[in-house]
């Protein structure tokens, strides 16, 4: 089917009046219904929003393709709507968009809207015709190009089928993938991206599952995962592998996902595979195809991607208080202010409260399934109200979690007519027993080594300062979100927990400069970067601003030997320098945002990230060459 056969003039609209994604559906959604192509026109918009839940259909670009099969439709359609200023369609690039084609399919339609709908993105893709569709002038001319360019396409088919050789008809390989990453904010969504990219590049039909920091999203069938020929699991957190038993599943740290999407998709569909074994138990059960990573590090990050809310939420929270003065929450101090006390006790005395015993709970969780959860708790509230700090969290939760492994192991043989009690009774007094004793035991000697910790950090001379400073700054940059960025971001939370916040700030510094350098080196040293590069590095003054240093990423991916060392010496640099000038900041997260609520001098703080982005900029533009 054309798509002219779908896209009349009167489902057109050359001048959307729209400014938000919900105006865009329902004027496009009122089109079709003028136009007599529904039968139900909320029960087509419920079926738009629906699709729109699963996840955006804005693909970037500028374009967004808002689809959905179903019995309100009367006559398959396509609503064309452009708008010259653009519209935040939560596109995947970030960036506005100016093209919609709402796709309306009856429930009979025998798929034709998707294959219009892949067509038709391909045809979007191509930045000439795009630029034809936005600079028509009127619907006939919009009709004009689309013809056009589907003849030219057929016309180039069947030169290239006339050129091959006939080949028997191979039958498509079907991959699944799942993503996740501890905090949900970039890893998992890129990840997703390249390997649905690489997959279509490769002729490889694939669903992608995100566990990003809203949810799940695109969550794999049972069905489906039945057809699939393999599974790829790139996920830095906990995920569902139970349901995965008996299939051939890759594990791999996210990062892969993001710059291994080829080789994964060609080993998943090689069927040089191992087959995941499990007992039922926690996710790490079993044997598959592993990543350089083990179960430790998911453990971990398990703990810190739940703990996260909390450290951040309260983070802000108490650094805000700082605005009215650094004692103002103390009711017997001068500068005392009650919206200060407020906002200390919401985020101090109970977000921080909160952040040990979680994370010790999500660790246990991780390693011993949900019979780890209270006792990792509990051993979690000890280590916090006992001054064993975030160590004698970390503590808590592995020993909890594998506490309850061997619990487990030790009451395997009861008798059945037991079994029923063992996860309501004997597991959470045995395991919060246990934990609890070892905890009570340990926690004295924890909170002398933080104290002793603390003293020596604060006791540091200047030149070790600014030695911790590199050390932090450069850790951020040198893998970008992988285990070495999270130590180091993990240390400056636990000296925020400490008291101690210039640690943090070096490492919200080095964390800002790779994106933020590398945008600035788009700018400036343009011939050394393709234009789709220079496209991406403005998006990057955004990521670098916001604290998401996997901005770089697909720049290092891309060229790591020049990039890397750019990023990591501009990080470093902005690392040291904030130590120098004697930043402290108490917000773990933010960016640009929070550089106001900074101890110390918030122009110092920026003119140190500044530099270490110029660094970087300079570096990049020096040894990178020009592309021809």
């Amino acid at each position: 089917m054309r798509i002219s056969q779908l896209l009349k003039k009167d489902t057109m609209l050359l001048n959307l009046k729209s400014t938000t994604k919900a105006q865009v559906i329902d004027e496009l959604v009122d089109q079709l219904d003028r136009a007599g192509r529904l039968n139900d026109k909320e029960g087509y918009k419920k079926a738009i929003l629906a699709r729109e839940e699963q996840s955006t259909t804005g693909i970037g670009e500028g374009i967004a393709i808002p689809h959905a099969k179903t019995a309100a439709v009367k006559t398959p359609a396509i609503a064309f709507g452009r708008s010259q200023n653009g519209v935040d369609y939560e596109a995947l690039d970030g960036q506005p968009s100016h093209l919609f084609f709402m796709i309306a399919a009856s429930e009979g339609a025998n798929n034709e809207h998707l294959e219009t709908l892949s067509r038709l993105a391909t045809y979007l893709m191509d930045t000439n015709f795009r630029n034809a569709i936005l600079e028509a002038r009127t619907e006939e001319e919009v009709l004009q190009a689309i013809d056009a360019k589907e003849a030219s396409e057929e016309e180039s088919n069947e030169e290239k089928s006339n050129q091959e050789d006939a080949e028997p008809t191979k039958s498509e390989k079907f991959v699944l993938a799942v993503t996740g990453c501890p905090t949900g904010i970039a890893h998992t969504y890129m990840a997703a991206d390249a390997l649905k990219e690489k997959a279509k590049e490769l002729g490889v039909q694939i669903k992608v599952e995100t566990n990003g920091s809203g949810g799940v999203k695109n969550r794999l069938t049972t069905d489906e995962i039945a057809k699939a020929d393999a599974i790829i699991v790139a996920a830095d957190t906990k995920v569902e592998m139970v349901r995965f038993a008996g299939k051939k599943v890759i594990e791999v740290p996210v990062t892969d996902g993001i710059r291994k999407p080829k080789e994964l998709i060609e080993k998943a569909v090689s069927g040089n595979v191992a087959v995941y074994q499990s007992t039922g138990g926690s996710q790490q059960e079993g044997s598959s195809e592993k990543g350089s990573k083990g179960g430790f590090y998911k453990h971990l990050m398990n703990g810190v991607s739940n703990m996260l809310p909390f450290v951040i939420g309260g983070g802000i929270l108490i650094a805000l208080s700082f605005i009215f003065g650094i004692e103002a929450s103390d009711p017997n101090h001068p500068s005392y202010h009650p919206l200060a006390e407020m906002l200390m006790t919401i985020g101090g005395g109970n977000a921080f409260g909160l952040m040990i015993p979680v994370l010790a709970a999500f660790i246990a969780m991780s390693i011993a399934d949900r019979p780890g959860f209270a006792a990792g708790m509990v051993g979690g509230l000890i280590a916090a109200t006992g001054g064993g700090g975030f160590l004698g969290g970390l503590i808590a939760g592995f020993l909890a979690g594998y506490l309850v492994v061997l619990i487990k192991w030790g009451l395997r043989n009861l008798p059945r007519s037991l079994e029923g009690i063992k996860t309501i009774l004997l597991y959470p007094v045995l395991s919060i027993l246990f934990t609890g004793m070892v905890m009570l035991s340990i926690v004295g000697p924890l909170s002398a080594f933080n104290t002793g910790l603390e003293n020596w950090l604060g006791g540091m001379g200047t030149t070790n300062i600014i030695l911790l400073g590199i050390i932090l700054g450069g850790m951020m940059a040198i893998d970008m979100g992988g285990p070495i960025n999270k130590a180091a971001f993990t240390f400056g939370i636990a000296m925020i927990d400490a008291g101690n916040f210039g640690p943090h700030a070096a490492v919200m510094a080095g964390g800002m400069v790779p994106p933020l350098g590398i945008a600035l080196a788009t700018t400036f040293f343009k011939k050394k970067f393709t234009k789709q590069e220079r496209e991406a590095g403005k998006t990057n003054y955004i990521m670098g601003a916001s604290f998401i240093t996997e901005g770089a990423i697909p720049f290092a991916a891309a060229d790591p030997g020049r990039v890397i060392p750019s990023v990591v010496a501009g990080s470093a640099v902005a690392g040291a320098l904030t130590m120098m000038f004697g930043i402290g900041l108490p917000a773990p997260h933010g960016g640009a945002f929070v550089i106001a609520l900074v101890s110390g001098n918030p122009l110092m703080y920026l003119l140190a990230i500044v530099i270490g982005a110029i660094v970087t900029a300079i570096m990049l533009g020096i040894l990178k060459k020009t592309v021809k």
